[in-house]
């Protein structure tokens, strides 16, 4: 065993460890995108967790220690929109000290990372991943469906970069029809700023998106895209479960990324589970059913009886949806993306 590598691991029945773990601090989000929550479904009417449904600090800090026991070496804040969770850097110290040797990232719309990218990095923060589907401020609006400008979302890259949090992951969604036209300028823009974009095929995660396979624009055609625009050429993963398929620019100003769930489903190399808003844990982003936590968790539950808990639902998992989809996976029930974070 090497020094980088966990004190103890886990597999599930595909021989994947667990070694990544997104946490949705709230169900709440400022955006509507349609790709994820749909104003529509996600309106004035509709009910969010209520405050005493929703997993304390405490609580989260405690399972984030159980599961770098497990082997997790990342972890990562997600939402809704996570920074919406009122003293965040307070959950960032405390996950820090629960689990120390853990790489502790965020996903933000970045919407407030302005004023919060600070107070996170002095906290412990790591690294930040900021979506931005777009930079026309018009197809940009549309999307967030909040009227919502893309130069507030710049200042908060800048203030993620300024705080240490760089390099800046950049994540858009790509729609066909939608912001496909706008992915090269998004390319260009942050080509040689050190940070990196990656562009997320359009996936049917939820069942409330509107998803058609005629919207999604496969990598393979936007790599195309780019570069005959600015040349950029394939790299080899950094590690297995690397989510984004790595490019670079050939004239070294910097890389990009692919994130392929439909025309190359990484399945096989998956090694992320996904813990609610209230306290359950799921093993796949298009999982029907989690785990409860919350209950043993307020039961009185011991860590050691925690962590069989975990073992267990990891130990069974043979998620491998994207591999699978079809149409005979077309209309089965999935848990939406706003509630486990992406």
């Amino acid at each position: 065993m090497t020094a980088a590598e966990p004190a103890a691991t886990v597999l599930d029945r595909f021989g994947r460890p667990l070694r990544d773990l997104r946490i949705s601090v709230t169900d709440r989000c400022n955006f509507r995108c349609r790709y994820c929550m749909p104003r529509e479904v996600f309106g004035p009417g509709f009910e969010f967790l209520r405050r005493d449904e929703i997993l304390s600090f405490e609580e989260i800090a405690r399972l984030a220690g159980i599961f770098a026991g497990l082997g997790v070496r990342k972890i990562r804040l997600t939402g809704g929109e996570p920074t919406l969770r009122a003293d965040l850097p307070a959950l960032v110290a405390q996950l820090k000290a629960a689990a120390p040797g853990v790489e502790l990232a965020m996903t933000t719309n970045a919407s407030l990372l302005a004023n919060l990218a600070a107070p996170l990095a002095e906290a412990g923060l790591d690294r930040v991943t900021v979506s931005l589907d777009s930079l026309d401020d018009a197809v940009f609006r549309s999307m967030n469906d909040a009227d919502f400008p893309v130069a507030r979302v710049l200042e908060g890259i800048d203030a993620a970069a300024a705080a240490g949090l760089a390099p800046v992951k950049i994540n858009a969604v790509v729609r066909r029809g939608v912001n496909d036209h706008t992915a090269v300028d998004l390319a260009r823009h942050f080509r040689g700023s050190g940070h990196i974009v990656r562009f997320i095929e359009f996936m049917d995660v939820g069942t409330s998106n509107g998803w058609l396979l005629d919207e999604v624009v496969p990598a393979r055609e936007l790599a195309e895209r780019i570069d005959e625009a600015l040349g950029i050429e394939p790299v080899e993963p950094s590690y297995r479960g690397e989510v984004a398929k790595r490019w670079r620019y050939r004239d070294g100003s910097g890389e990009l990324g692919f994130i392929t769930s439909v025309t190359a489903p990484f399945c096989g190399d998956c090694t992320r589970a996904r813990l609610s808003a209230d306290g359950n844990i799921y093993t796949c982003l298009f999982a029907v059913l989690g785990t409860d936590l919350r209950e043993p968790l307020r039961s009185g539950a011991s860590d050691e009886e925690l962590d069989a808990l975990l073992r267990e639902a990891w130990g069974v998992r043979e998620d491998r949806y994207s591999d699978l989809r079809s149409d005979a996976t077309a209309d089965l029930p999935r848990v939406e993306m706003s509630y486990i974070g992406g």
